[in-house]
């Protein structure tokens, strides 16, 4: 009998030891190779490895796509034919799976009408706070508005001293009507006395006087009495009271003689200095995204498409009749020196001293005024006097007027964003903007980084609040918006602004603000399933953000994250690392376990961590040429007017925390402004003085993380235009040639090679009814996106179909005696790319994946040196030997006579560097400040710098 016990007893622990864990059976997805483990409940796991080892296909593709699965199987047909259900994916079986959430660098809405206030639901409070508690001020005059009741009149009234004289009054005003026709009408309402010009007289005497070519105040005389003091009167004054306001339409004034006091009260928000008429505040009149509050000239965007001189006049060496102004030649044919428009400028330029032969860059700012914008000068022109109105004033009445969608953005390539100039930007109604609380608008509010809002809100509830149920009210609303920022500041975001729009969010903090929310929503259970959350984290962050992630963790979640920062590495209750090597080398588990048994372990991740390896190796930095390219006096956002000194022909990182202001420096100013020198782009770059130094340079490359393309159809060869070389070698095989094959054949975009029944998609829609579409492998290609005599045609054995599932790696050796697309995949797997498939689509690349594909594309072209190469965290994405290979690439540019900028924050990119800028020493407003400029061994010794501490 204690035998069965004991045996009762260790099953019961075995089985509960089996739900203390998520269990993957014989996973099979993409890269990985039958891979079975264990995921602890309710615990942080960190699943790390190389770049394309199948850390992203284990966690986000089979453990949250399976989740995600389940639980919409759960739904109605219904349901699921709205939502779509996703294909099972490629395992054999998971044990104890729960709900999973994924927050990922993809999924948030990239609008300029989403917000860091919408996302975060604060704005909406902030609406809320503002209909309730705003005091409304007159936008003409900002004069304060408030609104009265009868009843609140008549109480006011029942508090003045006894024996008081008192005038209750109408105001009568119409802008439409005259003096006269206001008399009429009040004696038709049956006044006997009026107010005319501030004197009490009889009607009738006003009528004798009354002046309509005079504007005067007029009002109608209702009660005039004693107050007796006695708390019965108070029916008979609200019968005046309410009285006069119908009279009035809403507003009376009272006048105490002997007090010699009179007060204007009105049961709307009304001036009557301006006579302007407060509407009644709803939350929807703070909205941008509503029709009630949205500025009426930007729609509620805050920008507002404008004709650019400088666009307008792409060549500023050619005169007007030699199409300078190409815009305006192009849709008017206005070249022809004898058309009325031509006439008229030559006329025109007697007057103003130019001639439409002379070159544009010739012109004064003044003459130049003239020709974009008109004048009212009236110029006779064969008899009949006409005015100018301008070549942009021309080209706006046909950008409103056109119906044609392809005129329209031949228009738009002529036009920039600027600043709206009815609401300055801040998306709202004036009226709206003039509601305040402690002196400050709704913009106010939104314009502050998160650290100062957090600050400033808490302040309400100190304020005095007319009663005890508006200061609940708002006592409540000030403590959820007060919470909500508090997070955001805990997870690295205090430098961000509620108004910051979600399109100029990088991935990792957008992915940071879905994190936040989450941690609001209180839920327990749940698996959160998280994709490299410290992009662009600065190391004093970093750590906000661990503490952070171990709150949901405690609050019985678990916590799944893809990630290579060391810091979060360490501090993960369990480590899965995926190797050993990446694409088809990958797929394996090959660590599994905690931290201290990572250490003693010896795979890559360990030797990193452990130092054994490192990503830098310098040994001395470089002093560069000695010539500079120089931002003179940037002021950009946050940035306190500083000028900064960039050495050529040397690798400069530019470092600080996060809103420090590095991307304003970076991207807003200095790759804008050399655009637009090089290659006359079109976006403004911020605001500066100057920018020297450009003559050193012959170009510059902007390698960005925005995507590769916006459709399946791009992927990465033929980007590189390694495609385009391989089309070609197999059109050059002996059996293309015989069927009249060229290269145009082998691409499943063109028709002629293409599978027609997918068009080149290599699936199917199946149209389901009231179940959801069903993408099926295309019955005819079998996927292959090709017609089968295309598919006949081989080179070494592999049809073109074969070649786009290759990797980069097994590629370069299949193509190692083509040097034409060997050289380009070479490139790519110095850059860290040897797992990417060829055909792997572009919307499925990660922003640094694109990054690197763009980085390769540069490399693979011929190098003229005195090129500058900016970089924005071209380490997204990389394990410390993946970054270890980018900076050796890195580093052969600059050897080769280039430039290299790059903002970071990785430490080992930062040690590698020959010039390092920190600026800070704060984010936001703290922030646009240069705390250092010099090398790396300097900047360790910098008792400023939050970086030197983690160096």
């Amino acid at each position: 009998m204690p035998k069965k016990k004991t045996s009762s007893k260790i099953k019961k622990k075995s089985i509960q030891a089996d739900f203390d864990n998520i269990i993957v059976h014989g996973a099979k997805e993409n890269n990985l190779k039958n891979v079975s483990v264990k995921f602890p409940r309710n615990k942080m796991t960190v699943v790390t490895g190389l770049s394309g080892s199948g850390k992203s296909s284990l966690v986000f593709d089979v453990v949250y796509a399976e989740s995600n699965r389940r639980f919409m199987e759960s739904l109605s047909s219904y349901a699921r034919a709205l939502i779509g259900v996703a294909t099972k994916p490629d395992v054999k079986k998971i044990e104890n799976l729960s709900p999973a959430i994924a927050i990922d660098q993809k999924s948030v809405g990239r609008s300029v009408r989403s917000t860091v206030g919408t996302m975060t639901e604060i704005y909406d409070y902030l609406r809320i706070l503002f209909s309730i508690a705003g005091t409304p001020h007159c936008p003409e005059t900002g004069i304060p508005l408030s609104r009265k009741s009868p009843m609140d009149v008549v109480n006011e009234i029942l508090q003045t001293k006894v024996n008081e004289k008192i005038i209750i009054l109408a105001p009568c005003f119409s802008k439409d009507k005259k003096n006269s026709e206001i008399l009429n009408l009040i004696s038709k309402k049956g006044f006997a006395r009026v107010r005319y010009d501030g004197k009490i007289m009889f009607l009738s005497q006003a009528q004798l006087i009354v002046d309509d070519n005079v504007n005067v105040d007029i009002e109608a005389v209702v009660d005039k009495f004693i107050f007796s003091g006695d708390d019965e009167d108070r029916e008979y004054i609200f019968d005046s009271v309410d009285t006069a306001m119908k009279v009035s339409s809403g507003s009376c004034i009272i006048i105490y003689e002997k007090k010699q006091v009179e007060k204007l009260y009105s049961r709307e928000f009304y001036c009557r200095e301006s006579d302007f008429h407060f509407p009644e505040l709803g939350s929807q009149n703070f909205s941008f995204n509503h029709p009630e509050g949205a500025c009426d000239t930007c729609d509620g965007i805050g920008k507002q498409k404008k004709f650019d001189p400088e666009l307008l006049v792409p060549n500023n060496k050619l005169s007007i009749l030699e199409g300078a102004i190409h815009c305006w030649t192009k849709f008017n044919h206005q070249s022809n020196s004898n058309h009325d428009k031509i006439v008229l400028l030559k006329s025109l330029g007697r007057k103003y001293k130019f001639s439409v032969n002379q070159p544009i860059n010739k012109f004064s700012k003044k003459q130049l005024k003239v020709i974009f914008y008109g004048t009212e000068d009236l110029i006779t022109v064969q008899g009949e006097k006409k005015n100018f109105r301008g070549v942009i004033s021309d080209l706006e009445k046909k950008y409103s007027n056109t119906k044609s969608d392809h005129m329209r953005m031949d228009l738009e390539k002529y036009m920039n964003k600027h600043t709206c100039s009815t609401c300055e930007g801040k998306k709202l109604k004036r009226e709206y903007l003039s509601v305040l609380i402690d002196k400050k608008s709704i913009d106010d509010y939104v314009q502050m980084s998160l650290d100062d809002f957090n600050n400033e809100i808490i302040k309400l509830n100190n304020l005095d609040w007319s009663n005890a149920t508006k200061k609940d009210a708002v006592g409540q609303l000030v403590d959820e918006m007060s919470m909500r920022s508090q997070i955001l500041c805990n997870v690295g975001l205090g430098y961000l602004s509620l108004s910051r729009t979600s399109n100029t969010l990088s991935g990792g903090e957008a992915q940071r603000i879905r994190l936040s929310v989450q941690i609001k929503s209180d839920l327990t259970g749940v698996i959160y399933v998280l994709d490299e959350p410290t992009i662009g984290l600065h190391s004093r962050d970093t750590f906000k953000l661990i503490k952070t992630m171990k709150k949901l963790q405690q609050a019985g979640n678990t916590l799944l994250v893809v990630e290579h920062d060391a810091d979060v590495i360490k501090s993960a209750d369990h480590i899965i690392d995926m190797g050993e090597g990446a694409g088809e080398l990958g797929g394996n588990l090959i660590f599994d376990g905690d931290f201290k048994k990572l250490k003693n372990s010896n795979t890559l991740t360990s030797q990193y961590i452990r130092g054994k390896k490192k990503v830098y190796n310098k040994k001395k930095s470089r002093k560069g040429n000695g010539k500079f390219i120089s931002i003179n006096g940037a002021t950009e956002n946050n940035l306190k007017n500083i000028s900064i000194k960039f050495p050529l022909e040397s690798f400069n990182v530019v470092v600080g925390v996060s809103g420090s202001g590095k991307s304003t420096l970076v991207n807003n100013i200095l790759a804008r402004a050399l655009s637009k020198h090089f290659y006359r782009a079109k976006a403004n770059s911020g605001a500066h003085k100057s920018i020297t130094g450009l003559a050193n340079l012959k170009k510059v490359i902007n390698i960005t993380q925005a995507p590769i393309g916006k459709t399946p159809r791009s992927n990465a060869a033929t980007y590189t235009g390694i495609f385009s070389h391989i089309r070609e070698l197999f059109a050059e095989i002996g059996q293309a040639q015989e069927h009249g094959y060229t290269a145009r054949h082998f691409s499943f975009n063109m028709k002629g090679g293409r599978c027609e029944v997918c068009h080149g998609d290599g699936v199917t829609k199946v149209e389901m009814h009231l179940l959801p579409d069903v993408y099926v492998e295309c019955e005819t290609c079998k996927g292959s996106r090709y017609s089968s005599k295309i598919l006949d045609i081989e080179y070494c054995g592999e049809n073109i179909s074969n070649v786009l599932n290759m990797s980069v790696g097994y590629a370069l050796e299949f193509f190692k005696n083509q040097p034409l697309i060997a050289d380009k995949l070479q490139i790519m797997k110095d850059v860290g790319l040897d797992y990417l498939k060829l055909g792997q689509s572009a919307t499925n690349l990660s922003g640094g994946e694109a990054q690197r594909i763009k980085l390769a594309t540069e490399l693979a072209r011929k190098s003229v040196g005195q090129t500058l190469y900016i970089l924005d965290e071209p380490t997204v994405g990389l394990h410390f030997e993946d970054t270890r290979k980018l900076l050796h690439v890195l580093e052969r540019l600059v050897d080769k006579g280039n430039t290299v900028l790059v903002v970071e924050h990785n430490l080992d990119v930062i040690r590698q560097a020959d010039w390092v800028i920190e600026l800070g020493p704060d984010g936001g407003d703290g922030g646009g400040e240069i705390v250092f400029e010099g090398t790396p061994d300097k900047l360790k010794k910098c008792k400023k710098s939050l970086t030197a501490k983690f160096l």
